[in-house]
């Protein structure tokens, strides 16, 4: 995290991460982010392993619209 607070949740655990804090997301894990604050939220998303694409994202619920 860069700056605010964010409330992650990784499977059935739901925790916040502050600034300077990250956590790890295992492949294949149901997660989501969301900003439980007024100060506007900055990360950074650092992507590993031998396929970096985007095209594998399922999205499961979303506010904005995206979920076929």
């Amino acid at each position: 995290m860069v700056a605010g607070t964010a409330e992650v949740t990784r499977g059935t655990e739901i925790f916040l991460l502050s600034e300077n804090q990250s956590t790890y997301i295992p492949i294949g894990e149901v997660h989501r982010l969301k900003n439980p604050g007024k100060v506007y939220l900055e990360m950074i998303e650092v992507q590993s392993g031998g396929y970096l694409g985007e095209d594998d994202i399922v999205r499961l619920e979303d506010t904005y619209g995206r979920t076929s």
